[in-house]
């Protein structure tokens, strides 16, 4: 990886005795190394997988775009019609007479007070749009300490299946020892649980995941992609890994299975992810059949037995066929593991 974190004020980790940290935290995959090793010690990180398609990704992201091209725009009037004014202004003060040149002496309170107000007035307009307005469209195409949304969708691109890194905002300046202190820990861990939901995760794509907890990390992105291209890891090691760093153990993940929950929310992730498959490929009506037909069965009388099991999986399987898509394959490529409830494996 050619970007390299700068060691943080926390100097080279503690080792505990018993050498590993306590559940629900462990170590991270060792494949994520070179990725670790561009992340800033201070920060909190999670990861995963955006499966929205990249038609919408491509819509979602024209907003942003469009709107500092528009501010962009603003500034570049204000300055093409303010400059010549301020250039007089300027010739003024060095002692070259011209229209803005105010005498004093030869001029009423009744002109000077007006002009005063109207050069204050311009002046606090432009400082205001070159403090506050200006550095958007910068920091969107040109930012440097964490990359810029430009530079991330310049070097990704927009792909069906995409690598969304946030990182914690200032809140992780008072998070405290969450390994050893408790109250830090469940508070930790309830703002991670929120931040990981399977709705949420599912509904929004990943530029709209930034809020006042979360920043997205567009260099970070930039990296993790970078190592799924180069066969240096799979896309499959991003999917929801929390990181962070503690003095004592070094850098950690949450294991999000043993978490409160944690079984059904991966299933509900799983569903999610294949109705965003199936939506991408213009059959998202066959994914609200296959919930129909389960959900219709699972409530007849005797039950959902082993047999009717079998029997409305090969409905299902039909059905899909019929649309030309093999279920089992279209939902290996976009869950990646398991079967779904309601549908047993094929013989």
């Amino acid at each position: 990886m050619a970007r390299q974190r700068v060691p943080g004020k926390s100097g080279p980790a503690k080792p505990k005795k018993d050498g590993g940290p306590p559940v629900p935290f462990k170590r991270p995959p060792e494949v994520l190394q070179p990725f670790i090793d561009t992340l800033d010690e201070k920060h909190v990180y999670i990861t995963h997988i955006d499966n929205k398609p990249r038609d919408f990704k491509r819509k979602i992201f024209a907003v942003p775009v469009l709107m500092n091209l528009g501010l962009a725009a603003l500034f570049a009037y204000r300055v093409y019609y303010i400059l010549p004014y301020y250039l007089q202004i300027f010739a003024s003060i060095l002692g070259y007479p011209n229209e803005t040149t105010m005498v004093v002496d030869e001029m009423d309170w009744s002109e000077i007070i007006p002009e005063v107000a109207k050069r204050a007035f311009s002046f606090m307009l432009d400082f205001l749009l070159a403090v506050f307005l200006w550095p958007w469209p910068v920091d969107f195409c040109l930012s440097q300490e964490h990359g810029s949304p430009v530079m991330w969708r310049w070097n990704v691109g927009f792909r069906d299946r995409e690598i969304v890194v946030r990182r914690s905002r200032k809140w992780n300046d008072s998070k405290g020892d969450i390994i050893n202190d408790s109250g830090s820990k469940s508070l930790f861990m309830s703002r991670i649980s929120a931040s990981t939901s399977p709705m949420l995760v599912s509904e929004k794509t990943g530029y709209l995941l930034m809020n006042a907890d979360w920043d997205l990390d567009w260099a970070a992105m930039v990296d993790a992609h970078t190592m799924v291209d180069k066969k240096m890891a799979a896309i499959e090691a991003f999917k929801m890994v929390v990181l962070f760093f503690h003095e004592e153990f070094g850098w950690l993940c949450v294991d999000m299975k043993l978490g409160e929950g944690g079984e059904e929310d991966e299933k509900r992730r799983q569903v999610f992810a294949f109705r965003d498959a199936l939506a991408a490929v213009g059959k998202e009506d066959l994914f609200y059949r296959w919930i129909e037909i389960v959900e219709f069965e699972s409530t007849q009388p005797g039950g959902f037995t082993a047999e009717k099991q079998e029997t409305v999986a090969k409905q299902i399987r039909d059905m899909f066929n019929k649309q030309g898509i093999n279920f089992d394959e279209f939902w290996k490529e976009s869950v990646g593991e398991g079967i779904p409830g309601g549908i047993s494996k094929t013989s």
